[in-house]
């Protein structure tokens, strides 16, 4: 064969497709862990969502975050600086600048308020990203990331308007407590964030922020379902979605 420049570009351009063909979180499950792949107790959902209750959630109450946290091997480098997280809370007015105004309830404007990947409908981070590390499930729309393919760019942490993303400048293993050997863990270089807990779901599971929080302040499910509590919430309470402005159309809604 006439190994010219251009037939070695077809040549890994039909790799990198043969590599395309599996979703990463198969490939990271492995045979060994089956409990990755869909099965028939997996929860089935054509648009999966959440609702944030703000009002119920306690001051100071962080067991959401821990729970996904410690599921998900998210380390912890005590420094804002490295600092990786899931989901996470901020105040009132930095999650809803455009919300505020000068006759705002002042408890309301300091609320700590939880935040973390919005899986939008139209996400930002997916356009951008070079080598379609981050991308969009058709079948029930959770913003997904495959670790193997992403080359930390950060175009994805650019492009995302929530803030929602974080890099390993470090690698963050050996600041994991304790690992759990049924997710993954990623290295120096690779960006993570919120999956809507898709390996639980498979195990027919509730996200784990949802099943720690004791307060039924999150609430989970599937919009496109008329029957769902989550539908039923959306419709009849009015509710805010942080940056609606930009068209992304997030799928995390919050009441207050």
């Amino acid at each position: 064969m006439n190994w010219s420049r251009r037939n070695f570009l077809k040549l890994t351009g039909l790799s990198l497709l043969g590599l395309g063909a599996k979703p990463g979180w198969e490939v990271l499950a492995g045979n060994e862990n089956s409990k990755f792949i869909k099965g028939p107790e997996t929860l089935k959902g054509k648009r999966w969502a959440m609702v944030v209750d703000v009002a119920k959630c306690p001051v100071g109450c962080r067991e959401c975050i821990d729970a996904c946290h410690r599921v998900h091997n998210v380390p912890d480098f005590k420094n804002r600086k490295d600092e990786i997280k899931w989901i996470w809370k901020e105040p009132f007015k930095d999650v809803f600048p455009e919300q505020e105004h000068h006759y705002l309830e002042d408890t309301l404007k300091e609320k700590p308020v939880m935040v973390l990947c919005n899986h939008c409908d139209n996400p930002p981070c997916v356009r951008v990203c070079p080598t379609k590390a981050t991308f969009k499930r058709q079948e029930d729309g959770i913003v997904m990331m495959d670790y193997h393919r992403c080359i930390g760019c950060r175009f994805c942490v650019a492009g995302c308007p929530y803030g929602a993303r974080s890099m390993n400048f470090r690698d963050p293993r050996p600041f994991i407590k304790e690992i759990n050997p049924e997710f993954p863990t990623r290295t120096k270089g690779v960006v993570e964030k919120c999956n809507f807990c898709v390996e639980r779901l498979a195990q027919g599971l509730l996200p784990a922020c949802v099943e720690a929080c004791k307060d039924k302040a999150l609430i989970f499910g599937d919009l496109e379902n008329p029957q769902a509590q989550i539908r039923e919430i959306v419709q009849s309470r009015f509710t805010l979605r942080r940056k609606p402005e930009l068209g992304t159309h997030p799928q995390v809604y919050y009441i207050l």
